[in-house]
């Protein structure tokens, strides 16, 4: 028995292409929007002065947190890559709420007991993503679809914090409880978009002509992939976990680092530095649409990645000289790390399977790639407190990022050179 279609199913199965990325684009984006507010909010929060074993409070927050999602990636490897697209929807809104009733434990539970209610947090939403770009993958506009899903968490990142801090210093909401009442303002709208999203048809057959058919990939198959490409994965994940890494000590250490520069007590300046990056990485990624060849799309990922480690340094050397303001370094150190960062959380990875037309899913190599990053996330926290305990939050910040430009910079084009030679092999067995 075949389940009916939605008006609006059958409405973007015979829309005009644009109008259906319009549709698609705006309720991945939303929809992910609300769920980064059940994950990052909090990081508005310092509780400043709060320590346990000798370790800041927050530190040990963020860490639970990371942990919990670096879990949830390693467990989704095997569980996205599996997922049938009619489990997407309940799975979603079942991870969320997990996540907002560990926010009212945290809440409940008196510190530093409720530590452990952030590895609960973390642990549902890690499977988020995947389920969200399912939606999207394998289609012939997928990298603005990608985009737009991906920018949400550049522009959600400010937004979310900003909430925090104005229910914080406007609304007299505590540290403790300001986590779950951000939730409870993105509930609703989170509710509406997941529908909308929902209605979306699957892949039609132009889309799975021009990016090869999209199906779970069971363990041997993931195997088969890995051996397959196992350099290049080698190479591309430690660019990714450089990036991860540096990403989130941004979005959960920025209310400091801001701090330390004498601007912590604006909310605003969150958005502020968020929202430019956005429509910039957008307009860069969703450029990349017009490239209809997989391969040579795949390379100009490679570039945009570079570039955006390279602007990271540069960003670095300018503030440092005193040649740029605060909050244009801290722009232009968001916008280098998201050109780096988001072509791994989507066009990436949905380019490389369409270049060697591999019948497979992204949701298997995002996550392979994703679980190793936040296990570097933690990597970093660690080295941190326990070797690096007195530097401050902006020059630990600094150091990171000229690592982050210099490391990553040759490892991408060790990827890209790799996979360049990997396709040359492949296009002659083919042929042959």
């Amino acid at each position: 028995m075949t389940k009916s279609k939605s008006k609006i199913t059958s409405w973007l199965e015979l829309t005009h292409p644009v109008w259906f990325t319009l549709y698609a684009s705006l309720a991945a984006f939303c929809l992910y929007t609300c769920v980064y507010a059940f994950r990052k909010t909090f990081a508005a929060a310092t509780f400043e002065g709060l320590a346990f074993a000798g370790i800041s409070y927050k530190v040990w927050l963020v860490t639970f947190q990371v942990i919990g999602y670096a879990l949830s990636k390693f467990i989704g490897i095997k569980i996205i890559s599996e997922l049938k697209a009619h489990s997407r929807g309940i799975g979603i809104l079942i991870m969320v709420s997990v996540a907002g009733l560990a926010w009212i434990l945290f809440a409940l539970v008196p510190a530093p007991y409720n530590i452990i209610f952030l590895f609960f947090n973390g642990l549902p939403l890690g499977m988020v993503w995947g389920m969200v770009f399912g939606y999207l993958e394998g289609r012939r506009m997928t990298e603005v679809l990608g985009a737009s899903l991906s920018v949400s968490f550049i522009f959600s990142a400010g937004l979310c914090r900003s909430v925090g801090g104005y229910l914080i210093r406007d609304w007299g909401v505590s540290e403790y409880w300001m986590p779950f009442a951000a939730s409870c303002i993105f509930f609703l709208p989170l509710l509406i978009f997941l529908y909308l999203l929902n209605q979306l048809p699957p892949p039609s057959p132009l889309d799975e002509q021009l990016r090869t058919k999209r199906l779970p990939m069971n363990n041997e198959e993931r195997k088969k992939f890995t051996s397959t490409f196992l350099p290049g994965i080698i190479l591309f994940v430690l660019a990714y976990v450089l990036l991860t890494a540096f990403r989130d000590f941004r979005d959960n250490f920025s209310a400091e680092i801001w701090k330390s520069l004498n601007m912590g007590n604006d909310p605003s300046i969150y958005t502020k530095t968020e929202v430019p990056v956005s429509f910039a990485v957008l307009f860069v990624m969703g450029s990349l649409m017009l490239i209809k060849n997989n391969k040579r799309a795949l390379m100009v990922n490679h570039v945009i990645i570079a570039i955006g480690m390279i602007l990271i340094g540069v960003a670095n050397y300018l503030f440092q000289h005193a040649l740029i303001a605060a909050p244009i370094w801290m722009t232009l150190i968001g916008l280098g790390l998201y050109l780096g960062y988001i072509p791994f959380n989507s066009i990436f990875f949905d380019r490389l399977i369409a270049a060697f037309q591999y019948a497979g899913t992204v949701g298997f190599i995002m996550y392979v790639a994703d679980s190793f990053g936040y296990l570097g996330s933690v990597g970093v926290l660690f080295f941190k407190e326990f070797g690096y305990a007195k530097l401050s939050w902006l020059n630990f910040f600094l150091s990171g990022g000229y690592i982050v430009s210099f490391t990553g910079t040759f490892l991408i084009i060790g990827s890209m050179i790799y996979f360049h030679f990997k396709h040359k092999h492949w296009s002659k067995e083919i042929k042959g």
